[in-house]
């Protein structure tokens, strides 16, 4: 289960409205979701997942974030809206490469017991395929950082993949390389071998989800440059529908990937980039010890972080969000 900040298991608090927002930015964050008609599937540090029927879900992705393995008590204005609008527009510009599981993100078509939540489920919500979802992490890296530059700096190799020698943190590898994960309940998620990938899944399958994963990332990651932001990582989750294999949950989004701005890439040190950096800055500053309970976020630090997700979605889609 997912930790939160609290120091409790998540589930235990789904009922609970839980807020340190300032009262200036309160109004406009989404901690929680409250759907009495529908049964909760999953709840996770950022969706909120609902069982429609036996064949579709509903994500609702909220303003919650979280950092060191925590969900904070502080949400980011307009966050979740950010991710689903991201998502979206990868799903469109992806799906001649692989279906995805989207259904609709009109909320006019959703079901009438949810029209009463639609100023709730605008822009932040989707309906989609229920898919079996395979029990790996697609994960794929263009350039060496994070816990890929420890490994590397400790073996010279990631995930059983040996490097060239004298890499620097942020390089951009010669091509990018798959390195899966196992999909952890809590905590981190680990990196395994592709040997180990396809003991859990089969080599077929691990074959085939490897070059997927690889051929949308070239593509995402090419198109994205062009609009001035680096991919340096990102990482896909696949299920099974019954259009085979399948694309879902959140896309090339500043939660599930390393963003970078491309003016500003050096390689040598670490990067600056489009996501949690300000929320792990001062967590850091502060001195925090990642245990719970973790601190509230100051509106300012809030603040900036929502124009960094805001400003992610501008530069790569050239739309303005609706918020």
């Amino acid at each position: 289960m997912t930790k939160i900040s609290l120091g409790l298991e998540y589930a235990t608090i789904s009922a609970c409205r839980i807020s340190l927002m300032s009262p200036e930015l309160l109004d406009s964050v989404l901690l929680q979701t409250d759907f009495p008609e529908l049964k909760l599937h999953a709840s996770g540090k950022v969706r909120d997942v609902y069982t429609l029927d036996q064949d579709r879900l509903l994500f609702v992705a909220t303003d919650r974030i979280s950092a060191f393995d925590y969900v904070l008590a502080t949400g980011i204005p307009h966050k979740g809206r950010v991710l689903t609008q991201i998502s979206l527009f990868w799903f469109e510009f992806l799906r001649d490469l692989v279906p995805n599981h989207l259904l609709t993100a009109d909320v006019s078509q959703y079901l009438a017991p949810l029209q009463q939540y639609a100023a709730q489920l605008q822009g932040r919500s989707m309906i989609v395929a229920r898919a079996e979802m395979f029990p790996v992490e697609c994960v794929v890296r263009g350039y060496i950082s994070g816990s890929a530059w420890k490994e590397y700096k400790a073996t010279g190799a990631v995930c059983g993949i040996a490097l060239p020698k004298g890499l620097q943190e942020s390089d951009r590898l010669p091509e990018p390389i798959f390195t899966p994960s196992t999909k952890a309940t809590s905590g981190h998620d680990e990196n395994i071998s592709f040997a180990e990938m396809s003991k859990l899944v089969g080599p077929e399958l691990s074959s085939q989800l490897r070059d997927l994963t690889l051929t949308v990332y070239k593509k995402a990651a090419d198109y994205a440059l062009q609009k001035g932001i680096i991919i340096a990582d990102t990482k896909f989750e696949f299920g099974r529908t019954p259009r085979g294999i399948t694309l879902a949950d959140e896309v090339l989004t500043p939660d599930s990937s390393r963003f970078w701005p491309a003016d500003k890439y050096a390689p040598g040190r670490a990067q600056e980039s489009f996501d949690k950096q300000y929320v792990r800055d001062y967590l850091e500053q502060i001195r925090w010890n990642k245990r719970p309970p973790a601190p509230a976020l100051p509106v300012e630090v809030a603040r900036r972080t929502s124009e960094k997700y805001v400003e992610a979605y501008h530069q790569l889609t050239g739309l303005e969000l609706d918020v």
